[in-house]
């Protein structure tokens, strides 16, 4: 995240606020050693100090990823927001022309107000959150620039305390998948004496098993709705008609008669094939 910040703040100071004055921008400490190395050419200096995290903005709880399948992949936090402190110094070979490269970067870095979407690359283009920007706000009571100054080994110099409160993504933990392998439990009697008895027994995991309930609430569904719409077609005072295929209505027989034309309906005999309640 700081390097995305970085690049940020470059594309910033170079493109939009410096513009047609040459001066380079640079991230590195101003030692001694850096000042003996330049060339005189105008530069303005972007150096990280301090980088702490802003408690005010910490968020509790946890975020939930989804995959296609609407399944739990994976647990994260909100994302965290950290202060980057910079003390951005202008350089140039006489004071004068210092001071109106402080004024212009003063002036820009208050316009401006946060980073644009369009500068922020990476993890924070992916947040799609504001950026903010801070310029020589009052130091916290953890912030003396002087201290900086004195750690660097340098003289002190007009400078602009710059700092850009910017949102970190942690880590986050993967979730397994659901089990859904059945569960195997053995057992050792040992009550019979010297010859125990092991006895293994599996288990359907809970997940086969609401499977299977699902599947059988479905069947039982469509045979009641098959016969309300059977009762429904039927005409008035008539039984439904047996769907094809459907075994014999209970209570009622078939009367095994004789042979095809060879019986007789006279003296309480039956026809044959007739139905006899």
């Amino acid at each position: 995240m700081i390097h995305e910040v970085d690049e940020a703040l470059r594309s910033l100071l170079s493109e939009e606020i410096l513009g047609e004055t040459g001066a380079e921008v640079v991230f590195e400490a101003p030692t001694r050693e850096w000042v003996a190395r330049r060339s005189g050419a105008p530069a303005v200096n972007v150096f990280l100090y301090d980088v702490r995290e802003d408690l005010e903005r910490r968020q509790q709880g946890l975020r939930t990823e989804l995959d296609d399948r609407g399944r739990t992949v994976q647990l994260s936090e909100p994302p965290r927001w950290y202060s980057l402190s910079y003390l951005v110094t202008a350089w140039t070979k006489r004071p004068q022309d210092e001071h109106r490269l402080l004024s212009l970067l003063l002036a820009g870095l208050v316009g401006a107000g946060c980073l644009a979407p369009a500068r922020l690359t990476g993890s924070l283009a992916e947040l799609d959150l504001t950026v903010p920007l801070g310029v020589a706000h009052p130091p916290a009571g953890h912030r003396a620039l002087a201290d900086v100054w004195s750690a660097l080994g340098g003289e002190l110099k007009p400078s602009l305390d710059v700092v850009v409160t910017a949102p970190l993504i942690p880590i986050g933990r993967p979730v397994a998948p659901p089990v859904t392998d059945g569960m195997e439990l053995r057992t050792l009697d040992r009550s019979s004496g010297p010859e125990a008895t092991r006895r293994s027994e599996r288990r359907r995991s809970r997940h086969q098993d609401a499977g299977r309930d699902a599947r059988r609430d479905a069947g039982q569904d469509a045979r009641r709705d098959a016969g309300q719409d059977a009762r429904r077609d039927a005409p008035d005072g008539q039984p439904p008609a047996p769907r094809p295929g459907a075994a014999p209505m209970l209570g009622a027989r078939r009367v095994r008669g004789p042979a095809a034309g060879g019986g007789s309906a006279v003296g309480g005999g039956s026809a044959p094939g007739a139905v006899r309640r």
